[in-house]
């Protein structure tokens, strides 16, 4: 993996997040309309093709500027949880990041822990309640050993969801009717440490 990384990657995080999250938007809210309000994908697809149109506009330079200015354009684009949701975590990314220029992967696994320890605040939620933490604590922690180890440890995470009882958001209404089902909220968190994982590769 090449270090450090500059805005350039970060630019090709979001625009494949975006990509990404488009393609799949579909079987994403697939995956909401069984346990949640069947908005997760079409929700998240604008709001991460606002986040795009807007680095694109205004070309952050850094790394962290590129994650605040994205996570800003999410929580006043998209509507419903996943907004402030993903929102909170690329803000407080960036805003750990700092103005450095360049960042190494040590520094992004810390800064993207804060991060999700903002959303764990804002949505009360911890491992273990069905919610995108699931998917975003183990990449958090697999980070360090590299991205494509974290972006694994996602998609673990998500899978992982399928046999858990919900025990927060929407979700939560349904009891026993919650177990079954992948959470839409780590799917789609898995989605974005894919992306992450190419962007680092590509560069």
């Amino acid at each position: 993996m090449a270090e450090p990384m500059d805005a350039t990657v970060f630019w090709r995080w979001i625009d494949l997040t975006a990509a990404d999250v488009a393609r799949e938007a579909a079987r994403l809210t697939e995956l909401d309309s069984a346990i949640g309000d069947a908005d997760h994908g079409s929700n998240l697809s604008r709001g991460f093709a606002a986040a795009l149109d807007a680095v694109r506009r205004e070309h952050p330079d850094t790394p962290g500027a590129v994650l605040t200015l994205a996570g800003q354009t999410l929580v006043s684009s998209v509507g419903g949880a996943s907004g402030p949701l993903y929102g909170t975590l690329l803000r407080r990314t960036g805003k750990t990041l700092g103005e450095a220029p360049e960042v190494g992967l040590g520094e992004l696994a810390a800064a993207l822990g804060a991060g999700v320890e903002a959303v764990a605040r804002l949505g009360g939620a911890a491992a273990g309640d069905k919610t995108m933490l699931d998917a975003l604590l183990p990449a958090v922690e697999a980070l360090p050993q590299g991205p494509d180890t974290a972006a694994r440890a996602a998609a673990e995470g998500a899978r992982a969801t399928v046999p858990m009882r919900a025990r927060k958001g929407r979700a939560s209404y349904l009891g026993e009717r919650s177990v079954g089902h992948e959470d839409p909220g780590a799917a789609s968190s898995a989605l974005l440490l894919a992306a992450l994982a190419r962007a680092v590769r590509d560069e």
